[in-house]
């Protein structure tokens, strides 16, 4: 301190002591040891080489000491602003429904959310962490699961099925007209992808739309229109009333499924501590059973 603010008269004001108080206190420590650390002139206070290495050895101990200190006095109130990335279909279906007992629990912390289907670098952008599904992680990042397995489902109405013949393998999908969706972040159009006995297979379906939300494929499946390829949660209450009609069960594949993901840090920030614990704790008693694509 005394160093960083060049004299004992400004590191003492700072410190909330007086000048000689901590003058005393550097002399005793300099008698102790039996080195002199600090050259001090009338004018100003600068190291000695032994106070400069001192220094360089200290710091990273101080520093962690410091952040202990903050992080042992903010531990049972998380203050400050926390900013996400997070996928669109993570931050509807999987945050937004945990985010109001969130603020309630921790009032003084500040979320800042931006939903981008991208996978950006969150450290260059700004970002304290991000929600993602498991296959769309950087490797470089520290990753905490927050949900189970996603499940894929094949679905059409029985009004569809009624006039075209149900389709028995993944290649049968090329002859029926089938509900597509663009990814809103390379604008490329999803491949349905399959997996049986080891083996995983990509099909380039065609069809009479393409949508970048994929929430609006399941009512165009209830009106027959053609062929969805959903997560679980989006069409099980209308497979449950025999709306919709799932198709190729032995051949659809499960999914990571989301986690929280964030920069390797030594010290992590209390309100990220905070928020990450928050949805470990609850975040499986409030989101749908199964969560889409994102």
């Amino acid at each position: 301190m005394v160093v960083e603010q060049g004299s004992f008269t400004r590191a003492a004001a700072h410190l909330g002591v007086t000048t000689s108080t901590l003058s005393a206190t550097i002399r005793r420590l300099e008698e102790r040891i039996g080195v002199r650390l600090l050259h001090r002139t009338t004018r100003s206070v600068a190291p000695s080489e032994a106070g400069k290495r001192m220094m360089q050895r200290l710091a990273p101990a101080l520093a962690a000491l410091e952040d202990a200190v903050t992080d042992a006095r903010t531990a049972s109130a998380p203050a400050g602003r926390l900013r996400l990335n997070v996928s669109r279909i993570a931050a509807i279906h999987y945050l937004a429904p945990l985010l109001g007992g969130f603020m309630q629990r921790y009032p003084n912390v500040e979320l800042d959310i931006v939903t981008d289907d991208a996978l950006v670098d969150i450290v260059s952008s700004g970002f304290d962490a991000g929600i993602r599904l498991g296959e769309k992680l950087h490797q470089d990042m520290v990753a905490v699961r927050l949900s189970g397995d996603l499940e894929m489902k094949v679905v059409a109405s029985p009004h569809y099925l009624a006039q075209a013949p149900q389709p028995r393998k993944p290649q049968d999908l090329l002859q029926h007209p089938c509900l597509t969706y663009r990814r809103p972040s390379d604008g490329s159009v999803y491949r349905w992808e399959f997996q049986r006995d080891g083996e995983r297979y990509e099909i380039a379906v065609k069809g009479p739309i393409v949508v970048d939300e994929p929430a609006m494929l399941t009512p165009l499946a209830l009106k027959g229109t053609g062929i969805a390829y959903q997560f679980a949660h989006q069409v099980d209450p209308w497979l449950e009333t025999g709306q919709l009609v799932q198709l190729l069960k032995e051949w659809t594949p499960a999914f990571p499924g989301f986690y929280v993901y964030y920069p390797s840090r030594k010290q992590m920030a209390s309100p990220l501590r905070a928020f990450i614990d928050y949805l470990l704790a609850v975040g499986g008693k409030s989101r749908p059973p199964e969560l889409p694509s994102g």
